[in-house]
């Protein structure tokens, strides 16, 4: 039987909401993750709630437009939360910086990474 929290687990859920980098699907690969990839928070906390993840790489997107959330991303890392061994690295714009310390301050985050992504930064969050 396998603990859905096994560090041993290598799945990385990469959730692109909006994208505008480069794939770096071959670099999660690369270091030996199976990569799953959705498009939307919704597939992203499904995902979470029914697969153990080792890595969840998702982007923090500014939205105006909620009344008691910054981003999506708050809905995302309530589901990660429950997984006690995942490492989350964050994709961020640099002036949305201070808009994030709300969500980084409630939620553990492993690594927040500033546009545009260096992928020698990427690649060592990985392995760290």
């Amino acid at each position: 039987m396998t603990d859905k929290n096994n560090t041993a687990n290598k799945t990385l859920l990469a959730v692109i909401e909006q994208g505008g980098y480069p794939d770096f699907t071959s670099l999660y690969e690369a270091q030996g993750y199976q990569v799953v990839t959705v498009k939307s928070p919704r597939k992203a906390i499904s995902f979470l709630k029914k697969n153990p993840t080792a890595i969840l790489v998702a982007e923090f997107n500014y939205q105006t437009d909620f009344r008691d959330r910054t981003s999506s991303l708050e809905s995302i890392m309530a589901s990660a939360q429950h997984q006690k061994e995942i490492k989350v690295i964050i994709f961020i714009d640099k002036s949305n910086q201070e808009r994030f310390e709300k969500v980084s301050s409630r939620f553990a985050i492993h690594q927040i990474l500033m546009f545009p992504i260096d992928e020698v930064q990427l690649n060592y969050a990985l392995s760290s």
